[in-house]
């Protein structure tokens, strides 16, 4: 049965800040963020947003009354979830409108919990048990602040939706055609409500230790891989040339150079949006999946992708996929890049201001939030344009509406 992804959309967040002007306040050198890191903007969440309306913001401009009706399983992927209890899938449910009849549940595993959720689905609709029936899959994170951490700079935000069916539009699935590896380490954590911390040397060496693993598993399991391109779990665009070059040594003895040409050939087009959201998590791979599309004018219906998925804790995985049919009208359906052209634009005071208060909010029982500054963004960007907003807190409650 072929089984994938029908439709995709990326909700990006409505503010931005530029890496030149973190860079310039931090004292810190561009060339490094921009060309070493590869990051130029990132994604960054009023305080009247959080991972429960951006998973909402996401999925709905993405589904039709149609869509909605065929729904019967929905699973929402964070680790930035809001509540110790609570899964956010029964907001998401609610606010999308959702019929009664469908199963919702929360994942988490740090970034890997998107692809975790997808193979979920997938495997629930090959198995037939489905009937007509399609999985909504959303991923949603956000970061926290991190004022003056080297790390500050590969932060980011944002959401992914996708309706996954048995009409793969935009990519099928090659079910079993996968390599997994697990390994617990712990690289990065968030063991409080307000600390999301870690090592990032661990992390780094525990990623390129999970694409080994992954890889030497998806051999064995599924002989050696013919991608015509390579999506990479992205927290930050750099490792992904360090990821690809990785994989070029186990058959080849290319110089720094060819390396580098062959990662711009096969992964780099996937860096396309990434480098304007910075880390997003989960959903970085699937943010991938639209610039891939959207740039490589050589990808073709039928390629072979590989896609290497990666969580701190951690496990990783690669599998392969093959481009839809209408994975060009699909991925320009989901106008990225339009939507990230539209959001406003910081300066580092407004983000620093924006983080502050958000910060200020954690585990607080009653507060509003506010609507106000930030060039009357409220009023311009959402008033009455039908996006869900967090208000805020009441008796430990949370509150949210349309705008």
């Amino acid at each position: 049965m072929r089984v994938g992804i029908e439709k995709l959309r990326v909700y990006p967040c409505s503010m931005a800040l530029d890496m030149d002007k973190l860079c310039a306040a931090r004292g810190h050198d561009l060339a490094d963020i921009r060309d070493t890191m590869m990051i130029d903007q990132r994604s960054v969440n009023p305080p009247y947003e959080d991972p429960v309306t951006m998973a909402v913001n996401a999925a709905k401009p993405l589904l039709s009354d149609v869509d909605r009706r065929s729904i019967e399983l929905l699973i929402v992927a964070t680790e930035s979830g809001v509540d110790q209890e609570k899964p956010i899938s029964t907001w998401v449910h609610r606010y999308l409108g959702l019929p009664p009849n469908c199963r919702n549940f929360e994942v988490k595993h740090a970034c890997y919990g998107g692809t975790a959720a997808l193979v979920m689905a997938a495997s629930w609709l090959a198995s037939g048990l489905a009937g007509r029936g399609k999985a909504l899959v959303i991923t949603t994170d956000q970061s926290r602040a991190h004022f003056g951490k080297p790390y500050e700079f590969v932060m980011g935000a944002g959401a992914a939706a996708m309706l996954v069916s048995a009409e793969p539009r935009l990519l099928e699935l090659e079910l079993g055609a996968a390599g997994y590896y697990t390994n617990e380490v712990s690289d990065l954590t968030r063991p409080t409500s307000r600390v999301e911390t870690g090592n990032s040397e661990t992390s780094l060496l525990s990623y390129l230790d999970g694409l080994e693993g992954a890889y030497e598993h998806y051999v064995e399991r599924v002989g050696k891989p013919d991608f015509t391109k390579i999506i990479y779990h992205t927290p930050f665009g750099g490792i992904t040339f360090l990821a690809h070059k990785e994989l070029l040594r186990r058959d080849t003895s290319l110089s720094n150079r060819e390396a580098w040409r062959h990662f711009a050939s096969r992964s780099l087009p996937a860096l396309r949006y990434l480098r304007r959201m910075g880390g997003t998590y989960s959903s970085s791979t699937f943010v991938g999946m639209l610039g891939m599309v959207d740039t490589a004018e050589d990808l073709s219906p039928g390629d072979r992708v590989g896609i290497y998925s990666y969580g701190s804790g951690s496990c990783a995985e690669l599998y392969s996929v093959l481009i839809g049919h209408q994975a060009r009208t699909v991925s320009a359906e989901a106008e990225l890049g339009a939507l990230l052209d539209q959001r406003y634009p910081l300066t580092v005071a407004e983000y620093e201001s924006v983080e502050r208060e958000r910060d200020t909010q954690i585990d607080a029982g009653d507060y509003e939030t506010s609507k106000t500054g930030y060039g009357d963004w409220y009023d311009r960007h959402y008033r009455d344009r039908g996006y869900l907003v967090f208000h805020g807190m009441r008796e430990h409650y949370r509150q949210y509406g349309w705008s």
